[in-house]
């Protein structure tokens, strides 16, 4: 009985994640799609159409793609330079050190939005792109330096010791033995940061003014008219679009994400 009333709970968890998400399909390809599920009364394809021929739009998606991709690689380069020391040297102060990263995971956005926003207007960075990049790559350092020190503790020093001794540097260590073998943790660091960032509508809405140069992310209100009216079926499709990028990166590094952490046995033989 007990196992029967579980089953009941988790499809009940997953009808109601499923519905928002046919709700946006089926509205996407609506002719008169409205905020009900429903199945389309006709279909059509004109809501992407009109979505992929707006060059707004279209540039949206460009500067999104721009600022997630360029963070998400920034965060990875220097996530991996960061957690090197973190997990192989004995730091006088890393277990301070790594509290207070720990401590800076849980700041939220809200409380360091406001002095950050002033610093913006005092330095003339408030419609800068690059500025927004680099400062949401500096907001998802400490937790992406957190996942990749525990990734990188699972690799074992006796590699990069056998590496030493064959001559290799200690950069070479880290490029040529390290990174390899901590793939699936650089994808799931590269992935949170994309995804994080991919969905970030807070943060550009309040640093950059030029709506030219508002990421996707926030392009996406634009469909909220005034006195409430919202076009469903051009708001399902660019929310269709809007979720390929994730879906794709997930679907990329799967291999990766699903070979799991453990290079115990990297050492026998």
């Amino acid at each position: 009985m007990e196992t029967i009333i579980h089953y009941v709970l988790l499809s009940l968890l997953g009808i109601l994640f499923l519905m928002p998400l046919l709700w946006m399909i089926f509205a996407s390809i609506d002719t008169g799609a409205i905020q009900a599920l429903k199945m389309p009364t006709a279909f059509t394809l004109a809501n992407f159409q009109s979505i992929i021929t707006d060059p707004a739009l279209i540039r949206s998606f460009g500067i999104g793609l721009a600022i997630s991709g360029g963070q998400s690689i920034l965060i990875v380069i220097l996530c991996v330079l960061a957690a090197y020391p973190l997990s192989r040297y004995s730091l006088k102060y890393k277990k301070s050190f790594m509290m207070t990263i720990l401590f800076m995971t849980s700041l939220p956005m809200t409380a360091v939005i406001v002095p950050v926003f002033q610093m913006f207007l005092y330095l003339k960075f408030q419609d800068s792109l690059i500025a927004l990049t680099f400062f949401l790559t500096a907001s998802s350092l400490p937790y992406g330096i957190w996942m990749m020190k525990n990734f990188m503790d699972s690799v074992p020093l006796d590699l990069e010791e056998s590496a030493w001794v064959d001559g290799a540097s200690v950069w070479q260590g880290i490029r040529k033995v390290v990174t390899p073998l901590m793939l699936p943790g650089i994808f799931t660091v590269g992935i949170f940061t994309f995804t994080g960032s991919w969905g970030n509508f807070f943060v550009p809405y309040i640093l950059i003014q030029s709506p030219e140069k508002m990421p996707a992310s926030v392009s996406i209100f634009q469909f909220f008219g005034n006195f409430g009216m919202v076009n469903y079926g051009r708001l399902a499709a660019f929310s269709v679009l809007y979720s390929l990028p994730v879906v794709i990166l997930y679907g990329l590094s799967q291999s990766f994400m699903s070979k799991g952490f453990s290079m115990g046995g990297a050492t026998k033989g």
